[in-house]
């Protein structure tokens, strides 16, 4: 029986990854503007110190102060397809890195559980959960890293621009760096990957334990004694977006120092001091 039951497991889990991978793909450029003005204001430079805040002739004044200001300034200097620039090797990174993780993601979490049941998957501790998570997250992130480098320089460089699109950013990184100039950065990138994915796993699993729990507590209440635990699709929404939100949140600065490492490394190659 459970030799019948290990391949429909594998094959849910094959299909969650390719919905997640879809979704994410329709969700990342739908919310494409919102990811290139945030890449644009963690890769430019500030003044550190209260001296270069007064000397800011030296710094140069800052090009992007807000939200709004940013959106009119790429609207009137790059027009619409500012908004998108970088969605290809976004997408390009978001569907293999998806499918990735939630591959290994559940390889892990069958290996813990001794389960291949997704439902045996929720009693493993929060602490089983973070470890799957993170390191799910690694291998995901090695697997698409070229196309995470590609898709921060591409939305990061505004006019005039260095690479007019990815084939040329990728042909002119191979021809002058070789294949290692497309993983420039990925330590940083790693050291970040692990809590987020960890978090992000690890609340989500929390999350969803919790909201259970409330499920059967408030159902033994209203309906005489019934113990009925389901989540909606709303509350794994809710989940979702609580642990999404949590983990941002809590590893943004370390998102700042890979996407400034990863712009900064590009630089360096340019003017040929790596």
């Amino acid at each position: 029986m459970g030799s019948e039951e290990e391949p429909s497991q594998m094959r849910r889990a094959l299909v969650d990854a390719l919905a997640g991978a879809i979704s994410g793909g329709i969700s990342r450029t739908v919310t494409s503007p919102l990811d290139v003005i945030k890449i644009r204001f963690q890769v430019q430079l500030e003044p550190t110190t209260s001296w270069g805040v007064l000397r800011r002739d030296i710094y140069g004044p800052s090009k992007y102060t807000g939200l709004l200001q940013a959106s009119k300034d790429i609207l009137r200097e790059e027009g619409l397809p500012g908004f998108w620039r970088g969605n290809v090797p976004a997408l390009l990174m978001y569907m293999p890195y998806t499918a990735i993780q939630f591959t290994v993601l559940h390889k892990l979490k069958t290996f813990a559980s001794g389960s291949s049941k997704t439902e045996d998957h929720l009693h493993l501790s929060p602490y089983l959960s973070y470890v799957s998570g993170a390191i799910a997250g690694c291998a995901a992130t090695v697997g698409s890293y070229p196309f995470d480098l590609l898709r921060t320089i591409l939305a990061s460089q505004g006019e005039p621009k260095v690479y007019p699109d990815m084939r040329s950013a990728f042909v002119d990184i191979i021809k002058t760096r070789g294949v290692r100039g497309l993983y420039a950065g990925l330590t940083p990138t790693l050291v970040e990957i692990i809590p987020y994915a960890g978090l992000q796993f690890g609340s989500y699993d929390t999350f969803k334990r919790s909201m259970m729990a409330w499920n059967r507590y408030r159902y033994s209440h209203l309906n005489s004694g019934s113990e009925d635990d389901s989540v909606s699709s709303f509350q794994l929404f809710l989940c979702g977006f609580a642990a999404g939100t949590f983990s941002k949140a809590a590893c943004h600065p370390l998102d700042v120092v890979k996407k400034r490492f990863q712009v900064t490394v590009m630089s360096c190659f340019e003017k040929g001091l790596f």
